[in-house]
């Protein structure tokens, strides 16, 4: 029961902190040390802050469109809680992005009450993304789409990520070493989530084990991306404040050895996807389900950029 005499008045108070694009939104990075490195590249450590961002990002997106749609109740709060875990790397990436460079924040309408970081989210095209394209395809509405599918693609993304926010622990950044403590924590339940299905599906029924297969041979193709280094990627690990993500392949090659092998299942030995124009997700070069994706994540904040919600 509340003092008020409508359940309703209590959204008409002067906190607005609730609401999307609320004038009283705490900076996700107060408290933290935002000075820049010595001899590091503002721009630069821009660009991989959003690689990293929008990884989580567009993951988080997809892997929240299996609320209410997951096999059991609990599966359902669990990728739901992966996801939001994502969101949360998201923000405080796309939050450093912005204040290492603020050049690479899109323009709004003066008076526009977005935070930098929902800028970057909700007012970029296409080609300014920079994620992978494994985190794309849509494994609940696509054609593909299959809760065997989607246990294959976190499998594959958080034994990645889990490997790079080791090594992100001791970045010379203290704002990606801050997020990479406590995302170590939060990917590692994401990888025994994902690895725990894939024995079971694996392992069960003659259909799950086909299902799982089939997921097998529809997301490893984009498997070999994860560890392509762009010339960012490259730099960052050169200045001690990012990793190299080719460093990382044979750390990941050996927990999914594992994986594969408690499951029954033979390591996969399929043709990879190319690049797309001479680049990959990195360079803004992506998959045709990238932009219906964006169109659904974008569509209200760009029909009201300088709302109050």
């Amino acid at each position: 029961m509340t003092d008020h005499e409508s359940v309703y008045d209590g959204l008409l108070g002067e906190d607005t902190s609730q609401w999307a694009f609320g004038t009283s939104f705490e900076d996700p990075l107060a408290g933290v040390d935002t000075t820049l490195p010595d001899d590091v590249d503002a721009p630069v450590l821009a660009a991989y802050c959003l690689m990293l961002g929008d990884d989580a990002l567009v993951y988080s997106h997809r892997l929240s469109q299996w609320a209410s749609n997951a096999p059991d109740l609990e599966d359902d709060i669990a990728l739901s809680n992966i996801a939001l875990d994502l969101l949360g790397q998201a923000r405080l990436l796309l939050a450093r992005a912005a204040a290492a460079d603020g050049t690479c924040v899109p323009v709004l309408p003066q008076g526009s009450p977005v935070p930098a970081e929902d800028a970057l989210a909700y007012f970029r095209d296409e080609a300014d993304f920079r994620n992978v394209r494994l985190v794309e395809p849509d494994d609940v509405g696509g054609p593909a789409g299959d809760f065997a599918v989607t246990i294959v693609r976190l499998l594959l993304f958080s034994t990645y990520r889990l490997a790079l926010m080791e090594r992100l622990r001791s970045s010379r950044d203290p704002v990606l070493a801050a997020v990479a403590v406590k995302a170590v924590k939060e990917v590692a339940y994401h990888r025994d989530y994902a690895g725990r299905w894939f024995v079971t599906l694996a392992r069960g029924t003659e259909e799950s084990r086909r299902r799982l297969l089939a997921g097998l041979g529809s997301v490893w193709p984009l498997h070999d991306e994860l560890f392509g280094a762009h010339p960012v990627e490259t730099l960052v690990a050169e200045q001690g404040v990012g990793v190299d993500p080719s460093t990382l392949a044979t750390q990941v090659d050996v927990v999914l050895a594992q994986v594969l092998s408690a499951a029954g299942v033979e390591p996969p030995t399929l043709a990879q996807v190319g690049p797309v124009a001479g680049g990959t997700g990195r360079d803004g070069r992506h998959s045709e389900q990238m932009g219906r994706l964006l169109a659904e994540m974008q569509s209200v904040a760009r029909a009201h950029p300088s709302g109050l919600w």
